[in-house]
């Protein structure tokens, strides 16, 4: 459905449910839905009613986590040492995004 936000992650009554916008390009949709996932097992179980939204709020540790798995996920580490950059760009992925995954995977090697 189309949203006012990319996407949250909220529980009700025990419930779990991940909504995101149909009005993201196919790429920022699995990055999002990979964040919104990525709360669930980490960050979960929270059985009262509560609402993450993404992009929305301070940098908490909870969203630097929930962005690095969603970056882990998209982008898998074996992508990054064995297919040249210039592909990945050519498959959709943006420079951003791509510099973001390369410092998670520096960060990880350090």
């Amino acid at each position: 459905m189309p949203l006012s936000t990319n996407g949250f992650y909220y529980c009700v009554k025990g419930r779990h449910f991940i909504a995101i916008s149909s009005k993201l390009p196919p790429i920022e949709k699995l990055l999002v839905m990979f964040h919104e996932f990525g709360h669930f097992l980490m960050h979960s179980p929270d059985t009262n009613t509560t609402a993450s939204f993404h992009g929305l709020g301070k940098k908490t540790r909870k969203e630097n986590e929930a962005d690095a798995f969603a970056l882990c996920a998209l982008i898998p580490k074996t992508w990054l040492e064995t297919r040249e950059v210039s592909d990945l760009i050519d498959e959709g992925f943006s420079i951003d995004l791509l510099e973001q995954r390369f410092a998670l995977y520096r960060e990880s090697c350090l």
